[in-house]
């Protein structure tokens, strides 16, 4: 019906999909209010964003909090009343904020607080939200921010990509004697991840398993609610390290790439999809790993843990609960973890803490996974002492897989991990995964910008005019053509590199521009 501001641009076919989107598909009986989200391609290629500072953003966000090129969240305020004057007799409105960010925390607060009034008042209350929305600061990670939105102000702190993994959130903000005092979100995008894994304690070690190799994940849900709380809290548990596959925490049947995911000619793709529909249930059936939860209810006691079942069992159209896999793990289970969540159930331990246990422990997984791998690519980073000024800098070695496991006798995650189980077996299975892929060029472009940046600094530490007597004037126009490219590449790339160096640099270059005769003067200072 109305978008707003009215100058975003969507295609027919985003329109389409939102419209979709924005709705349970599933006969839902519950009236009320509900909240979800969901992930969108995009369509009609690349559209110029307003966002100067994305580059900037993406470099110091976390990986996992990067700022999306290629679709769009949506994040959904769904309400169904009861009204006879209505032709179904309900009422049902969604109001839906896009965004390229993943800050689902944030934006779902957003929509408590603005949903119910735009219910009621409508289209002004939309424009005068947008038009304190448009005073509010970009993000900058690593700030604390204040957003004033009818009548209240939302504290929210921005991570940053060098904050230390697991450590909490920064709880004493300062309160500037804000009165009101202000909402104050503990995070901006975590979920509550002992909430939405209750059903399935039993296998987080699995479930992180499957998301480390980027497998295949239908998740069979109640609610869109419950599907994309799970979707995105299975997306989540291999912080620090980037899940680099494709997600749909809520997907229905009228989406553009129902074909592509339900055709049995083709290997589903690698994708973790959120659905609710029970149709999904026959047209998804060859998919490898199908994960089915009910409604999520937090109780006193440990809730009923799902089982884990053969694929074939999956016919039936009143299919239970359970992760339908043929799926062995390679590492085994870790019983201390369940222990420790039961003796939390048990003290009636709030749901923060059993998460952040639970957070802890899939962050010491993932690290323990991934140190190796660390410490092997940084063994492939040129000796700095080969880096000389006046020659292009040496190349990093190649990442041999078989080099790698043999450094994992003496350097390997049993180190640092209680887990017995194939790990081998599982760095093999992982290097076939996006994950992997992903990992490995963020590293290898932030080593090659290393590289760069200690050449820059090896040319300045250099003689210049020592360098140049024995030249010939090719060689010195090459050189400042050279050196000039390399500046113009440090300034785009934003490399590491100290403002004074790029500047001496500069200084470099008028120096040897000096030096030669005036008529190839002024052709370079024109060039």
């Amino acid at each position: 019906q109305l978008v707003y501001p009215y100058d975003f641009r969507l295609t027919e076919k985003e329109k389409t999909s939102i419209c979709y989107l924005s709705f349970p598909d599933s006969y839902s009986g519950g009236l009320g209010d509900t909240q979800f989200s969901f992930r969108l391609r995009q369509s009609g290629g690349q559209r110029t964003t307003h966002y100067e500072d994305d580059g900037e953003y993406n470099r110091e966000a976390p990986l996992t909090l990067q700022r999306e090129s290629a679709h769009y969240f949506g994040y959904v305020y769904f309400r169904q009343v009861k009204d006879s004057s209505m032709k179904r007799g309900y009422f049902q409105k969604s109001l839906v904020l896009v965004s390229r960010l993943p800050y689902v925390n944030l934006f779902q607060s957003l929509l408590q607080l603005i949903a119910p009034e735009y219910f009621d008042k409508l289209e002004p209350c939309l424009e005068a939200v947008c038009n304190e929305i448009d005073q509010w600061p970009p993000p900058v990670p690593g700030q604390t921010l204040n957003l004033p939105v009818m009548g209240v102000v939302i504290q929210v702190r921005i991570p940053s990509r060098v904050d230390k993994p697991g450590s909490s959130p920064v709880k004493q903000f300062n309160q500037e004697n804000l009165l009101p005092a202000p909402l104050v979100l503990p995070s901006i995008h975590e979920l509550d991840l002992f909430r939405c894994f209750q059903p399935v304690l039993i296998h987080v070690q699995m479930l992180w398993e499957l998301m480390l190799l980027g497998e295949p994940v239908v998740v069979m849900a109640p609610s869109p609610t419950v599907s994309s709380e799970m979707v995105l809290a299975l997306t989540s548990c291999l912080a620090p390290l980037r899940y680099c596959c494709d997600y749909r925490p809520y997907f229905t049947i009228h989406d553009s790439e129902f074909k592509e995911y339900t055709t049995r000619t083709q290997a589903p793709p690698n994708i973790v999809v959120g659905v609710t529909n029970p149709f999904f249930i026959k047209t998804l059936q060859h998919w490898p790993h199908v994960l089915r939860v009910g409604e999520l209810r937090m109780s006193g006691d440990l809730p009923k843990q799902v089982k884990v079942k053969k694929l074939a069992k999956l016919k039936t159209l009143d299919t239970k609960p359970g992760i339908y896999t043929s799926y062995k793990t390679f590492l085994h289970k870790d019983k201390t973890l369940i222990k420790r969540l039961l003796k939390g159930i048990q003290r009636k331990r709030p749901s923060e803490v059993q998460s952040a246990l639970l957070r802890r422990h899939l962050l010491e997984l993932t690290q323990s996974f991934i140190i190796p791998l660390e410490h092997y690519i940084a063994s492939l980073m040129p000796l700095q002492r080969a880096i000389t000024p006046w020659k292009n800098p040496p190349q990093i070695r190649p990442f041999r897989q078989e080099d790698f496991m043999k450094t994992l006798e003496h350097a390997g995650p049993q180190l640092t991990c209680v887990l017995k189980g194939d790990w081998l077996g599982l760095y093999r299975r992982f290097f076939k995964s996006p994950n992997f892929d992903g990992w490995y060029r963020q590293r290898h472009k932030e080593m090659t910008q290393k590289l760069e940046a200690l050449h820059l600094e090896a040319i300045c530490e250099a003689n210049i005019v020592a360098w140049m007597k024995d030249k010939s004037e090719v060689e010195i126009v090459d050189l400042v053509l050279k050196l000039r490219e390399k500046l113009v590449r440090a300034r785009c790339q934003h490399l590491p590199v100290k403002e004074e160096t790029l500047q001496r640099v500069g200084l470099y270059i008028e120096t040897i521009i000096g030096s030669l005769p005036e008529d190839l003067q002024t052709v370079l200072h024109h060039h």
